[in-house]
């Protein structure tokens, strides 16, 4: 491991916990040359999933593209990172018991926008009208009515 700063190698793990129901570890660490502090994770390598999209192109599932669209739904709202990450975390454990190697992205989107749904209303509308391609506002209003 090297600093992500200065790219030293002299650094130190400040704390280590488990996350994402154990299977990940989190890492505070330390450079003792510059002196910043960084995060790592540490997960079990997967096999790979593939996400089957709307046209049929198939694609490597991308946790980081989760991420994005969620960062993009939650933002000016009251949710931190750490719900962020459980989410995707969640997203991707349902998706991994499913036990075939290929997903479809509208599960994906159904799974995130489940997830959303508990967490903040807003960040959830937010990001089904993009998930769902809403054209006008009787989308939005269906949606809600349906809740």
């Amino acid at each position: 491991m090297k600093c992500p700063f200065c790219g030293s190698h002299k650094i130190q793990v400040l704390e280590s916990r488990s996350i994402d129901e154990g299977n990940s570890i989190r890492r505070r660490r330390n450079c003792d040359k510059c002196g910043k502090r960084f995060t790592t994770h540490e997960k079990v390598d997967r096999a790979l999933l593939w996400v089957v999209k709307k046209g049929g192109k198939r694609e490597p599932f991308d946790r980081e593209k989760i991420r994005r669209g969620i960062h993009r739904a939650i933002e000016k709202r009251p949710v931190s990172l750490e719900v962020v990450d459980d989410i995707v975390a969640g997203v991707e454990r349902e998706m991994m018991r499913k036990q075939t190697p290929e997903v479809t992205s509208r599960a994906i989107g159904a799974a995130v926008i489940r997830r959303l749904k508990r967490v903040d209303k807003v960040a959830w509308l937010r990001f089904a009208s993009v998930y769902l391609e809403f054209e006008d506002l009787e989308d939005f209003l269906k949606l809600i009515q349906q809740t």
